[in-house]
């Protein structure tokens, strides 16, 4: 299995946004989308939530995960 991360914070950054602010516009929740940013790699992700922040921050999915390791 292998981990992927997550590139929230980039683009919130590319945006002038705060994690709360694609908490609010995303629909996810805030712990989720803090978690989420965090981790360094992440083994297992709510896809559905992946998908909200994607379309929150305008980018394509493929953007917004990095593959750290197969």
């Amino acid at each position: 299995m292998g981990l992927i991360r997550l590139r929230i914070r980039e683009f919130a950054g590319e945006k002038g946004w705060t994690l709360k602010d694609v908490s609010d516009y995303s629909g996810v929740a805030y712990s989720s989308v803090r978690a989420y940013a965090r981790s360094p790699g992440l083994a297992m992700v709510d896809f559905t939530s992946i998908l909200k922040m994607a379309r929150a921050l305008d980018v394509m999915i493929e953007d917004l995960v990095e593959v750290i390791e197969e």
